[in-house]
């Protein structure tokens, strides 16, 4: 039998999510996230993001215990997608709010199973969330002046703008904000 390995996981996480009644504005693949210290497996865009972080097999469920941190402070929703084979680990390692799918062979075709779904993660951090974005994305959420400078750095930016939004309507703008930029990768990438 094939090992549930993290591109077998992914294509079948990402075709699920595109058959969903409540299907995704658009599926980001590698997202950087935290400044680049981490890169999400699979993001999709509803209203806000929602982060998929995937075990395979052949990976250590170890690492979302350090991975873990920058998808707190970036994302308000979070699902690991593992295998059976590291699913008593992520129960344990996984926090309680995160969602939990569990990929599996079925006729040689990859299923993915709902352990449990993914709840309001509270450890969403508006100025390092901010950090996913681009610069110039980052601009365009500010009407401060002084933040439109261009001697002004990214955190700062990030500062600032954090400091002008809600949690929930700065989660929707970076979400709208990913979608602009996915949008026009794909149109550019004809």
């Amino acid at each position: 039998m094939y090992k549930l390995n993290d591109k077998r996981i992914r294509t079948s996480l990402i075709k699920k999510l595109k058959k969903q009644s409540t299907k995704p504005k658009a599926v980001i693949e590698e997202l950087r996230v935290h400044n680049g210290n981490a890169i999400a497996d699979v993001v999709a865009l509803y209203n806000e993001a929602h982060c998929f972080e995937i075990k395979g097999d052949t990976d250590k469920v170890e690492r979302i215990s350090e991975q873990g941190y920058y998808y707190d402070t970036s994302f308000r929703k979070i699902t690991l997608v593992t295998t059976q084979k590291h699913l008593r680990k992520a129960l344990l390692l996984a926090p309680s709010y995160w969602g939990i799918m569990v990929a599996g062979f079925k006729n040689r075709e990859v299923v993915l199973k709902y352990v449990r779904g993914a709840k309001r993660n509270f450890n969403f951090n508006k100025q390092l969330a901010l950090l996913t974005l681009w610069k110039s994305e980052m601009l365009l959420l500010t009407e401060d002046e002084s933040a439109n400078k261009s001697g002004i750095n990214r955190n700062k930016l990030a500062e600032i703008i954090s400091n002008c939004e809600e949690k929930e309507k700065l989660s929707k703008l970076i979400s709208t904000q990913l979608l602009i930029r996915h949008q026009n990768t794909f149109i550019s990438s004809y």
